[in-house]
């Protein structure tokens, strides 16, 4: 049975901690270290050092960590003073503004399903956004 040192595959380790392990196992950890040291040589011979994001996501799930509990709680809390505000606003406004920003729709989608003219979407929606600009500087002031 082979020894290795743990310190070799662990860096965090302060010092040398020698074990017995099975033959697979180091055939393991020596097939890691060639692969790992096989990807720093084509990374330095191709100078790619460049991202090679596809825009398929896998880059921004690795950065991106999930939500704290308490960031999930402040979205949902911010999510519904926005319901709530556009509770304030006029019916079709607040139609309008929701489905701009909130499901994503451009204004000429919303003109076409509404059978109204692309320019009073814009309008409309460009009043909803400073009714709730103003309605949320009036509710910072009052608290």
């Amino acid at each position: 049975m082979p020894t290795i040192n743990l310190r070799k595959y662990y860096p965090f380790l302060n010092e040398d901690y020698f074990v017995e392990v099975s033959d697979e196992i180091a055939e393991a950890f020596l097939l890691s270290t060639r692969q790992e040291n096989n990807y720093h040589q084509r990374t330095y011979r191709h100078k790619a050092y460049f991202s090679l994001d596809r825009s398929d996501g896998i880059e921004n799930s690795i950065l991106h960590t999930e939500p704290s509990p308490e960031e999930i709680l402040m979205q949902k809390v911010s999510l519904q003073q926005l319901y709530e505000a556009l509770d304030h606003l006029p019916p079709i406004q607040a139609r309008r503004v929701y489905a701009h920003y909130i499901l994503g729709m451009n204004k000429v989608d919303i003109a076409r399903a509404e059978g109204v003219n692309s320019s009073s979407v814009c309008d409309s929606v460009r009043k909803g956004v400073k009714n709730l600009r103003r309605y949320f500087e009036k509710k910072k002031w009052m608290e």
